[in-house]
């Protein structure tokens, strides 16, 4: 009840334990409730999640043939004319959003009726910004018009390990997918549902309710400083003539600093962890060294990092980057900065707080 409220919608499902489980049950059970194994996608290159994939999931495991999305590499985003026509030529079962690396709102409202106008079903990959949605920043899938979001919830969601399908029951059609997807759940693809992370669930999506706004406004605040601060110190940042970002996350091409494998290892040393990343114009199979580097801001954010303590970060990557300093010297800083925030900002400092927050509400006080 608490997801369902937080998300605006009437069915929610939580006994999925990820968010590639979630998209298991909801590729599954929409395919078969269109008996229909076509599926257009993101390309992966350009941020899809593996298990939207035909190299993953989607192909290897279920068997579903994936089209493309046209992608537009200067905006960082699908191009909604040239997937409009995709669309209606290959007549999908499932038209998929989100993905992995996401910078940008996918165009849901652009092409909902044509995807509609097929009988595809629209499937939102919500799993790295649930919780921008949740706190109202980002888009709202499901208003506009995704059928369903499935999701992680440990990301900018700030739950535990685990994953969730909403959607809402509004009709018949999404009652018949609604049954499909939780056969694909139980019994299809769940026996146990790990039932003993739930609680945790409820507690982070209480958090959302509360702290969410303040929490996901600072944190695409903060994703832009960093875009921005690192763009002006040399760094080919993607995305710039639309921000760098309206997420969490933003993509660096550091080709010219020996790929994305040498920066993130390099980073890791030194205590900063994100991850090397395919670009859209890479070669998708250099996966062991591609061009890019992602870098989400929900953890420190969280931690009550600001845009003056975001930019002091970016000046510690740009030391190893740059070959500046050996990471072993800057670890040191990492430590001492990390050292700084050591409390969680938004949300609930112990569960006796979380407690006598409910008993307060449900008393009517």
């Amino acid at each position: 009840d608490l997801m369902k409220m937080l998300f605006k919608c009437s069915w929610a499902d939580v006994r999925l334990v990820s968010g590639t489980h979630a998209n298991l049950a909801a590729f599954k059970g929409l395919s078969l409730a269109t008996k229909n194994r076509k599926m257009v996608v993101t390309p992966l290159s350009a941020g899809a999640h593996i298990s939207h994939d035909y190299t993953g999931l989607a192909g290897r495991v279920l068997g579903l043939e994936n089209i493309d999305h046209a992608y537009n590499i200067e905006k960082m985003n699908i191009d909604p004319d040239k997937s409009a026509q995709i669309i209606r030529a290959a007549k999908p079962g499932i038209v998929t959003f989100g993905g992995s690396l996401f910078l940008f709102p996918h165009p849901i409202k652009e092409l909902k009726d044509i995807a509609h106008e097929v009988g595809a079903y629209i499937v939102y990959d919500a799993a790295h910004v649930l919780g921008l949605i949740a706190g109202g920043v980002f888009q709202d899938p499901l208003r506009e018009g995704a059928d369903f979001i499935t999701s992680s919830t440990h990301k900018t969601f700030p739950g535990p390990q685990g994953g969730v399908i909403l959607a809402d029951m509004k009709n018949e059609r999404m009652k018949k997918a609604i049954k499909n997807v939780q056969f694909a759940i139980f019994p299809l693809s769940t026996s146990n549902t790990h039932l003993g992370r739930l609680p945790a669930t409820g507690i982070a999506a209480l958090e959302l309710k509360i702290f969410g706004e303040a929490l996901a406004r600072q944190i695409v605040r903060n994703a832009q400083a960093a875009g921005q601060y690192l763009y002006e110190n040399g760094l080919k940042v993607l995305g710039e003539q639309c921000g760098f970002t309206e997420s969490h996350q933003l993509a660096v091409d550091v080709s010219d600093y020996g790929g994305g494998k040498r920066v993130a290892e390099d980073l890791e040393r030194a205590n900063i962890i994100l991850n090397r990343n395919l670009l859209p114009y890479d070669d998708q199979n250099n996966r062991e060294n591609p061009s890019g580097i992602r870098i989400g801001f929900q953890d420190v954010t969280r931690r009550g990092f600001n845009e003056s303590d975001i930019k002091y970060l970016c000046d510690l990557m740009l030391d190893v980057i740059k070959y500046k300093r050996k990471p072993e010297e800057v670890r040191e800083e990492v430590i001492a900065l990390r050292k700084e925030h050591s409390e969680i900002k938004y949300g609930f400092q112990s569960l006796k707080e979380a407690i006598e927050y409910l008993q307060r509400n449900l008393r009517g006080n």
